[in-house]
């Protein structure tokens, strides 16, 4: 059956980063998008940062990137500095961006190991540009210096993701996208397929569809509620349940740093987001080991103002529904499934999800085939995120808690463990077809976390140090050339896209 009607079920980052990017078909063919949301219902909002194919996204819609960073207090983003998670009082970045670069056909964290060995002193996180920017709060994008010989900076966003999704709602109206106000009371479902006709609203309105994208948050309402697709719980190796999320201000004036902050508490974490005019913070934690009251008071004492609204609770469970895309439902953002923001994942899955439907999707109807290649490529990316969140907690020697004395000694998924053993041996990382992160983020956080090389690569081993040293001078002095000259952070963002004076 050919797909002339779309019904997006919720709003949010989620509903409305999808309507904005479907949009785009009708300038091929006539087809008819609709979203159904409901003001009464609040949104999550726990994702404020972003990582770089963000970057491409609004790109590939064709947005201007200092209209939408204005709109949305956003500003620049560099990588995450990840804090007392091998042990306390560790703190290291996750940086956007390579060390170094290949030589000799391998990842320069072998090639550096090397040197090392025979005496190189410099750390590794030299060799990064994005790295020695955030450690000075610098920013510049690659457009402004346009040096072949300099190294290309790798950025994403922090921003308000609520005013993200108004922003979008704006382009995707413009666009043609229908917005229905109002709560869906029913679903009604086709007798003989099981697939859904309609969706009825409170006041008794039925919208029929073809297609239905699920964006309707934890409680999928299609995918789950009306198809009762499953969900795998994967709270074994993700055990934080719970988060509170607020506001504050930056009390002391100082600008917004270029990064995510990731604090490791007692039985979780805090994120804090730079934005503009405020920090978004939040405390992810395990119930089972530390009651709600308690998780509230961390995060209070460790904010950088005074919070701007009241505490924000949230319940979830780590996890993905068993499929993603069940009959003529696809679920995105939270329907779909729900990692921890420890990553910056949250609003890429949505992305990505989408980049995969419009790849996927054939208008003049959908097969079998098409619906079990859409899960079996979700699932993998689902899985080895889940893998790379894992890592972050296993990766510790901290026993000042029952909950790090769990995820320490946990059973972790025999995927993770083989990442783990092939770089303690030799330093290698296998990067498999078009997994999320690369071989920098993987030797970031197991480095930063203390999971050492064994030793190199054979190539790397065979190659002579003295013939490294004078590239290796290079890399660091074009760093330390470019980050001289760019301006500091709060410059750049107060010069190329200031937000609007409050009120």
């Amino acid at each position: 059956m050919a797909i002339e009607n779309i019904v997006i079920v919720g709003g949010g980052t989620a509903g409305w980063m999808t309507a904005a990017a479907l949009s785009r078909l009708s300038e091929s063919r006539k087809v008819s998008i609709t979203l159904v949301e409901s003001e009464q219902i609040g949104t999550v909002g726990v994702g404020e940062a972003t990582i770089p194919p963000m970057v491409e996204f609004n790109q590939l819609l064709g947005i201007d990137e200092r209209e939408m960073m204005a709109a949305t207090q956003a500003t620049f983003k560099l990588g995450i500095q990840f804090a007392n998670w091998g042990k306390r009082g560790d703190n290291y970045l996750h940086p956007f961006g390579s060390y170094g670069y290949h030589m000799g056909g391998i990842a320069f964290h072998q090639v550096w190991h090397r040197a090392r060995q025979e005496g190189e002193r410099r750390p590794l996180q030299v060799f990064n540009l994005e790295t020695i920017a955030a450690f000075f709060g610098k920013f510049s994008r690659t457009q402004d210096y346009q040096r072949d010989d300099l190294p290309t900076m790798n950025y994403a966003y922090h921003l308000d993701a609520t005013a993200y999704a108004r922003f979008l709602r704006g382009y995707a109206e413009k666009r043609g996208v229908t917005r229905r106000e109002g709560r869906v009371g029913d679903t009604t479902l086709d007798p003989e397929s099981g697939d859904v006709v309609s969706v009825t609203m409170e006041d008794g309105a039925q919208i029929a569809g073809d297609l239905f994208i699920d964006c309707s948050g934890f409680r999928g309402l299609l995918i789950e509620q009306a198809l009762e697709t499953g969900y795998e719980d994967w709270r074994h190796y993700l055990p934080c349940d719970r988060a509170v999320a607020l506001p504050c201000g930056r009390d002391d004036g100082s600008g917004p740093p270029p990064f995510t902050k990731a604090i490791a508490h007692s039985a979780g974490w805090q994120w804090q987001v730079p934005l503009q005019r405020r920090n978004g913070n939040g405390h992810v934690y395990c119930s089972e080991y530390m009651a709600d009251d308690e998780a509230l008071d961390i995060l209070l004492g460790n904010l950088a103002g005074k919070p701007q609204a009241e505490p924000n609770w949230l319940r979830f469970v780590t996890g993905r529904r068993k499929k993603f895309w069940n009959r003529n439902v696809v679920a995105l953002g939270l329907a779909a499934g729900f990692m921890e923001p420890l990553e910056s994942t949250s609003i890429h899955m949505i992305n990505s999800g989408i980049n995969r439907l419009i790849a996927i999707l054939s208008l003049d109807g959908v097969t079998q085939a098409q619906q079990d290649a859409y899960n079996r490529l979700t699932d993998k990316e689902y899985r080895r995120i889940r893998d790379f969140l894992v890592l972050h907690y296993n990766a510790t020697t901290r026993d000042d808690s029952e909950f790090w004395n769990y995820v320490r000694t946990m059973d972790v998924p025999e995927t993770l463990t083989e990442k783990i053993d092939l770089f303690k041996a030799n330093g290698q990382i296998f990067r498999e077809e078009d997994e999320l992160f690369n071989e920098t983020s993987w030797a970031a956080v197991m480095m930063g976390q203390g999971i050492e090389m064994g030793g190199c690569s054979p190539i790397a081993a065979a190659m002579k140090v003295s013939d490294m040293k004078g590239e290796f001078d290079e890399m660091e002095r074009s760093i330390r050339f470019l980050v001289n000259h760019m301006p500091g952070h709060a410059e750049y963002l107060a010069r190329y896209c200031p937000a609007p004076a409050a009120g």
